[in-house]
């Protein structure tokens, strides 16, 4: 069913967010971008995508060992959509990727502002994060390269420039989304669905929380968070024909249901496949992923199958089964009145020591070694990258108003459930939609509760405690600004 009202849930971290507006609203660090609204004209919609798959043999992004695709199960693709209303335009872009780096991103965002005339603040280019795609960045990349070199000379697995590739047909997609403008009308609404995704953190017995702890685990007590049912939908129509010929779908869960080392855009592939099935082989479907750091789709109460394409097939028909049942009951929007909003904020890091490099690169040096633990792994990871890694960073959060009902927030790094929650509680929107992995993505960003709890996403932080919450504060000012 669709949602009519803004959530009613528990306060769980607003005390914490409240203190940070304030301060917010008095960082010189923030850079404010404000943009006219247009509340009249003819709304048009171009949608394009394009395929961004390396070669088989690259190397595989999502997991903490050299992974190299033996295949392609189903082409990776960015898929943009622009809108357009009198000279105000909006670009949101989706790709099968498991992250984009800030540098690809202000790139792409750049040139193709300079080709299309969209304000770079009006463009967000996010990441599906799926890991059955391209490892291109990073120091696991750094290091499986210099390991490659030393042996070969070259890197025979690195066969493209893949970041120059992507970057390329970024700008190319938008392009072509620009270029497929025509009049349109657009439907938007929140659908639930309750029974795919899961808290991954729990309370174990111990008194300790623990993420994955397997399924019928014996010594799981509770969930240590909540989970996000909502489905965020909007739909671009032909207004002759009332088919749909675009839309984006939201949802927060993991995209980590396949495995193996067939390249592919895991349950959003199957999501795309249901909705063209409905509407047509040419509609393009662009997956924003929802708040889901601590969400994913494994059901700890049974035992079952958690990763083959037969999984992410069940998940994503699912979820397509979802939108396309709420699909003939989204409201129209009846006035269109495009806005943007964008806040960079200098969001402080965490502090390395040299011993803690040191150890670090030793740790590096028996990544193929099987007895190197998988947390010992996570913890070198992060400390070179932190080395590399400016502090405070810039975090971009950006709004876009679709009418006085539907906005949508976009944020960097992968967000613990509770933030994109607050948000959406604090919204003045009926329908807020909150996208992940947006323009950057220097890992996990926890509740300050997590912080205190612990566990991998801890141990994989870049960001300091309280780092989610000023985003939260941030989204919830843009918000009410765009609303008035």
């Amino acid at each position: 069913m669709l949602i009519v009202g803004r959530l009613n849930m528990k306060n769980t971290v607003w005390s914490v967010i409240c203190a940070v507006a304030l301060a917010l609203s008095l960082c010189a660090g923030c850079r404010h971008a404000d943009l006219r609204a247009v509340s009249e004209g003819q709304l048009s919609v171009g949608a394009a995508e394009i395929d961004i798959t390396p070669p088989v043999g690259y190397r595989m992004a999502g997991y903490f060992n050299e992974r190299l695709a033996t295949g392609v199960h189903d082409p990776l693709k960015a898929k943009a959509i622009v809108l357009r209303q009198g000279r105000d335009q909006i670009a949101l872009v989706a790709c099968d990727l498991v992250g984009i780096s800030l540098g690809i991103s202000t790139n792409a965002r750049a040139r193709a502002s300079e080709r299309t005339h969209i304000p770079v603040t009006n463009i967000v280019i996010g990441a599906t994060h799926t890991h059955t795609g391209p490892l291109f960045e990073g120091p696991l990349r750094e290091y499986f390269h210099k390991v490659a070199v030393e042996k070969h000379h070259n890197d025979p697995q690195e066969q493209v420039d893949y970041p120059s590739l992507l970057t390329e047909r970024l700008v190319n997609v938008i392009g072509a989304a620009q270029a497929n403008l025509r009049p349109a009308e657009l439907h938007a609404g929140v659908a639930r669905q309750e029974v795919l995704a899961f808290n991954r953190r729990f309370w174990m017995k111990n008194g300790k929380v623990v993420f994955n702890p397997g399924q019928l685990n014996p010594d799981i007590v509770r969930p240590a968070g909540p989970t996000d049912p909502d489905v965020g939908i909007v739909l671009a129509r032909d207004p002759a024909t009332r088919r749909p010929f675009a839309g984006l779908t939201v949802f927060a869960m993991h995209l980590d249901t396949v495995g193996g080392t067939l390249m592919g855009a895991d349950y959003a592939y199957y999501l795309e496949q249901a909705l063209r099935q409905r509407f047509g082989k040419g509609f393009i479907s662009a997956f924003g992923v929802g708040t889901c750091g601590d969400i994913n789709h494994i059901n700890v109460s049974k035992k079952e199958p958690t990763s083959s394409p037969a999984v992410a097939e069940r998940l994503g028909k699912t979820l397509g089964e979802t939108v396309m049942a709420a699909a003939p009951r989204l409201p129209a929007i009846r006035k269109p009145a495009l806005a943007a909003r964008s806040t960079t904020l200098e969001v402080p890091l965490c502090q390395v020591t040299s011993e803690q490099v040191a150890e670090a690169r030793a740790i590096m040096d028996k990544f193929y070694d099987p007895n190197t633990g998988f947390l010992t792994k996570v913890a070198a990871v992060r400390v070179l990258d932190l080395t590399g890694l400016a502090s405070p960073r810039p975090m971009e959060v950006q709004v876009f108003r679709l009418d006085a009902e539907t906005a949508i927030v976009c944020l960097p790094c992968e967000i613990f459930v509770e933030l994109g929650l607050e948000i959406k509680r604090a919204s003045p929107f009926r329908n807020t939609l909150v996208m992940e992995i947006c323009n950057d993505r220097p890992s996990y960003v926890p509740t300050a509760k997590a912080f205190a709890e612990g566990s991998y996403e801890v141990t994989n932080a870049r960001v300091k405690p309280g780092a989610g919450e000023m985003l939260v504060a941030a989204a919830v000012k843009l918000l009410n600004e765009v609303r008035e």
